[in-house]
């Protein structure tokens, strides 16, 4: 096959990419050329992501498939059949979220390496081109290729799995079926001392500094009604998931944002914007307030319900001594809103940036499921909320220091005197401008945020959680110590709670 030839078939699945449409079926010896070709174009990319040290650590890779990564959302779906409208949606989604991790990892490749790649590339005859317009055609070009060959397909739907966030073996040599004992008293020592904070009457919490409250950019009022409509042009997919964006989305972040009170004793109890250094030491910038923002999902029955969620960043949990296990660089509390169909509130939940400190605050809509007696940590419920909807907002109280959330009261639209903050993709932090330029991640290629570990994982290792206490990046949040429990698990409020009907 002449190397013009080729070009133009690449240049075709390039312009089908861009325009939506998948690529002309091939009719002759050209697609296995052309599927060969592409994957080598994967192998390239990969290995230069590779010798940069600059894998993202969020959605889990599939073998095989280099053009298609997944999320335990779209595990989930894998689970059960899927008519072919579904697959081939399914599929999309899975190429997706490679195309947006892949993204991120180029712009962070130095660009001292990219003349390189480039010239890997047109060795092989592709068109002097973006590799996200390569990707965007090639990725097409495979998929067709596999769902076309039964086993391909059938291999990818077994495959398409979210390894947990746990090291068994650090449970087998930690003797966890003993241990876990001790830490179970822990945790429910911990949670009666949560509770009791929760139970002062507000005016009775203690403060170190000065209460400051931060609140989301002034929006128009969402009414619920409104929200419900968004929720269903945004669902209409084979796989029902809601994926509102543009003007839609912005208006739904905006709504049900909410406003932090924290007591302020210094810097560190500070939100702000995460940077990264000339020593690449992730610092955040209080100059910069910031809630970064992504949607999830949470799967009840046979519907999917669209989860807001908001991340705030400190620049520490100050240390109290050298000893202290739980202090060091960068913390943070994350808030999500779970919606119903019919776009009021059913169930609020939160935790830290390192997994930590779960809890759940259902609205009357959620009923808490009765759970089997066990050890194990299941929904720790320390306050229940109104269902309450835009243009109302949560307060969430914040404590000085620690960074835990202490209230969750309902105050107006436009508190007086808050300092406002921004609102920020999620998605950004995975590629930060540094001030050579390039971009860098706020994580490792495990998730983690480097810098951040705590002393706590030299305690906490037999109970197999990877860096207890470190931040880490959406996907990667484990949050129980005994038992199994992750934050982007689309089953768990399914798990926990009987959402009701309105």
């Amino acid at each position: 096959m002449s190397a013009r030839a080729l070009v133009a078939i690449v240049a075709l699945a390039v312009l089908g990419g861009c325009t939506g449409l998948a690529p002309p079926a091939p009719r002759d010896a050209a697609p296995d050329a052309l599927v060969a070709r592409c994957e080598r174009l994967y192998v390239v990319l990969d290995e230069a992501v590779a010798a940069a040290g600059v894998p993202d650590g969020g959605e889990a890779r599939l073998a095989g498939y280099p053009y298609a990564r997944v999320d335990r959302l779209l595990a989930s779906f894998g689970e059960a059949p899927l008519d072919a409208a579904a697959l081939q949606a399914w599929v999309d989604a899975l190429i997706g979220l490679d195309r947006a991790a892949r993204r991120a990892e180029l712009d962070n490749v130095p660009r001292s390496a990219r003349p390189a790649v480039a010239a890997r590339l047109a060795a092989d005859g592709w068109p002097e081109n973006e590799p996200a317009a390569l990707i965007e055609g090639c990725s097409r070009v495979l998929r067709d290729h596999d769902l076309a060959d039964p086993r391909r397909r059938d291999r990818l739907l077994n495959i398409a799995r979210v390894p947990d966030d746990y090291d068994t073996w650090k449970r087998v040599v930690g003797l966890y079926v003993l241990a876990s004992f001790p830490f179970a008293y822990g945790v429910s020592r911990y949670q009666d001392g949560v509770q009791a904070t929760f139970d002062t009457p507000l005016e009775g919490l203690p403060v170190r500094g000065t209460l400051v409250r931060y609140a989301p950019p002034e929006t128009a009022t969402l009414p619920a009604g409104e929200v419900g409509a968004i929720i269903a042009r945004s669902s209409r997919g084979p796989l029902g998931i809601p994926r509102p964006e543009g003007e839609d989305l912005a208006r739904l972040l905006g709504a049900f944002a909410p406003v932090l009170e924290v007591d302020v004793a210094d810097a560190d109890d500070r939100i702000g914007y995460p940077v990264i250094g000339a020593d690449r030491v992730p610092t955040v910038d209080v100059a910069r307030p910031v809630a970064f923002t992504r949607v999830a999902h949470a799967r009840v029955g046979d519907r999917v319900l669209l989860q807001l969620v908001y991340s705030f960043w400190f620049p520490a949990r100050p240390r109290t001594s050298a000893l202290d296990p739980l202090g060091g660089s960068l913390d943070g509390v994350t808030w999500r809103v779970t919606l119903g169909i019919d776009g009021y509130p059913v169930l609020f939940d939160s935790m830290h940036n390192c997994g930590c400190y779960h809890m759940f605050f259902p609205t009357p809509r959620a009923a808490l499921r009765r759970q089997p007696y066990t050890i194990e940590e299941t929904a720790f419920v320390p306050q229940r909320l109104p269902a309450a909807a835009p243009p109302d907002r949560l307060v969430l109280r914040v404590a000085s220091r620690t960074h835990y959330l202490e209230r969750v009261t309902v105050a107006g639209r436009d508190p007086a005197g808050a300092r406002r903050y921004g609102l920020a993709a999620d998605e950004t932090l995975r590629s930060i401008p540094g001030p050579d330029g390039a971009g860098h991640s706020l994580f490792r290629p495990d998730g983690i945020v480097p810098g951040t570990e705590r002393g706590e994982r030299w305690l906490f290792w037999p109970m197999g959680v990877r860096e207890p206490g470190a931040m880490r990046q959406w996907g990667r949040h484990a949050t129980a110590f005994v038992g199994r429990r992750h934050f982007d698990d689309p089953w768990l409020v399914e798990r926990y709670f009987v959402i009701l009907e309105p």
